[in-house]
């Protein structure tokens, strides 16, 4: 009964999103209505494209099942941080100063904003690089979220292949086919109807796990955990404050340097739709992201524990075995399994949506536009290399998902590292001072994938190659999340200092700083 209701609503769920496509096609004609909806998004579907890629099946099976687990209550302070660091105080600060920037220098990707910006095609090659190599592994983290719940759904295989295999295939091929007919606004509109799934799933979700014979209510949700750990019910964690802390840095300033979310900002119509928005935004964020914490602090009341704590299916599989327990045995906990999966899928499609249109837009634009070597490219080869490149990336990071890693979490915290720990110093400086140098610039690009790579490398050195290298790798992952926040705190200081003592070395051309900081587009 499960398998049916679940096969019936995906069914259905798939039509509405081919349908979607279909609608877009004739918005999607030109590169800047491919990739930007012409500029023209409202901030209902601005807010939710923003929060939908925000956040992915990871926070519903990673995240919140790993935090949940080990903090307990005190995991919501990183949804509570996700919505105020990341979603309002980030279009507050950043929105409109990068719609009206963007604009004006006619940037339709990060990698041309930083070409604009600080006049340098190399800038724009490395960047359009760091993009489509560390947009792979978090696109695979995305599948491989999904793949765990929908492998608890049908646990025999099909057609002779996992079921988890089955699911990634059939997410890759949905995203393929309505993301490459209808672009950026199919995935706007998509986004609108997979944020709706979402609130109402989590609501819905919360409320049977909380009312659940195992739970009995909120209240002795509470004393439970509290009797199971006094940690588990302590306002900021207990010992495990530190880790809750980095995870809190990570995801609510990460995403001020990451290009699929700051690519929201570039497609907005208009100044006013920015303030709806950011409320629009911040209130999705609260929902979603307290609400996957809260229930996946529940998880120890529906899986058994190692002697030494940990649970016996593994921290990726703690949610997906939680919601098949509880769910599974009654029609209407069918029903709310289905739309929990629908939840978790549109959480899913929404962000490898915008992780494909930046990683494909990054080569066909950015890198093709400075291998040309000054020379014009075809506007309709280019339109044709996105809509390859969009099939391509989706069947790259597909294949990397099948790969038997299950460290989820730490897959997305080492993309989110590198990529925002490269681009957030340069972004945000770049957004509010006129005094910044290339050389700056460049100092705070390099420095994320420099400090990643320097602290991976030293911890897998203490853990020692007895095992060889992917055990070290995995042994060291778990400080993935302190590596991306040290990153983005470097990048952050050694722009600004860098640019202090290579102002009369490495200026930015005049004219190029004010192209980018005079006028109003509006």
């Amino acid at each position: 009964m499960t398998q049916i209701i679940a096969l019936v609503a995906l069914i259905v769920f798939a039509a509405i999103l081919v349908l979607i496509g279909v609608y877009s096609t004739k918005k999607s004609l030109t590169l800047d209505g491919f990739l930007l909806g012409g500029r023209n998004v409202g901030a209902w579907l601005s807010a939710f494209s923003y929060g939908t890629t925000y956040f992915s099946a990871v926070i519903f099976i990673g995240y919140a099942g790993t935090n949940g687990w080990k903090v307990g209550l005190g995991s919501m302070w990183i949804g509570l941080g996700n919505a105020i660091i990341g979603s309002a105080i980030a279009w507050l600060l950043l929105a409109k100063r990068t719609r009206s920037m963007t604009r004006r220098m006619n940037s339709r990707t990060m990698p041309e904003f930083f070409a604009s910006r600080y006049s340098s095609k190399a800038m724009k090659a490395f960047s359009a690089i760091i993009v489509f190599v560390f947009l792979v592994p978090y696109a695979s983290s995305v599948y491989k979220g999904l793949g765990s719940l929908f492998g608890s759904i049908f646990p025999n295989e099909i057609l002779g292949f996992s079921p988890e295999i089955v699911c990634m295939f059939i997410v890759a091929i949905l995203a393929s086919v309505y993301l490459v007919l209808g672009g950026y606004m199919a995935s706007a509109i998509s986004n609108l109807v997979q944020g709706i799934v979402m609130v109402v799933g989590v609501a819905l979700m919360i409320l049977v796990l909380v009312y659940s014979p195992e739970v009995g209510g909120f209240g002795a949700a509470v004393e439970k955990l509290n009797a199971v750990d006094p940690a588990l019910t302590d306002v900021f964690g207990g010992n495990n404050f530190n880790f809750l802390l980095m995870n809190i840095l990570l995801t609510s300033f990460g995403t001020w340097g990451l290009p699929q979310m700051v690519h929201k900002y570039y497609a907005i119509k208009s100044e006013k739709d920015i303030k709806i928005g950011a409320v629009i935004a911040t209130v999705f964020a609260i929902i979603i992201g307290c609400g996957a914490y809260f229930a996946g602090s529940l998880g120890r009341f529906f899986v058994e524990a190692n002697p030494d704590g940990t649970p016996v299916v593994g921290y990726d599989y703690v949610v997906p075995t939680m919601l098949n327990n509880a769910l599974g045995s009654t029609f209407w906990g069918n029903i709310l399994l289905s739309i929990v999966l629908l939840c978790v899928l549109s959480a899913s499609m929404s962000t490898l949506s915008s992780v494909v249109l930046t990683s494909s837009s990054s080569i066909t634009i950015d890198l093709a536009g400075v291998l040309s070597k000054g020379k014009e490219v075809n506007k309709k080869k280019q339109m044709l290399w996105t809509r390859i490149l969009c099939f391509v990336f989706i069947a790259v990071s597909f294949i990397a998902a099948t790969f038997k890693v299950a460290i989820i979490v730490s897959i997305m915290s080492f993309s989110w590292g590198v990529v925002s720990g490269c681009f957030i110093g340069p972004y945000i400086w770049g957004l509010y001072s006129k005094k910044i140098t290339k050389a700056g610039a460049w100092a705070g690009m390099l420095s994320g994938v420099v400090v990643v790579g320097t602290m991976l490398i030293v911890d897998m050195v203490k853990v020692g190659f007895d095992k060889g290298v992917m055990e070290a790798f995995t042994a060291s992952s778990g400080n993935a999340a302190i590596y991306g926040v040290v990153a983005m705190a470097v990048s952050l200081v050694i722009v600004p200092v860098v640019s202090l003592f290579t102002q009369k070395l490495a200026p930015v051309p005049e004219a190029d700083v004010e192209k980018a900081f005079i006028g109003n587009v509006d």
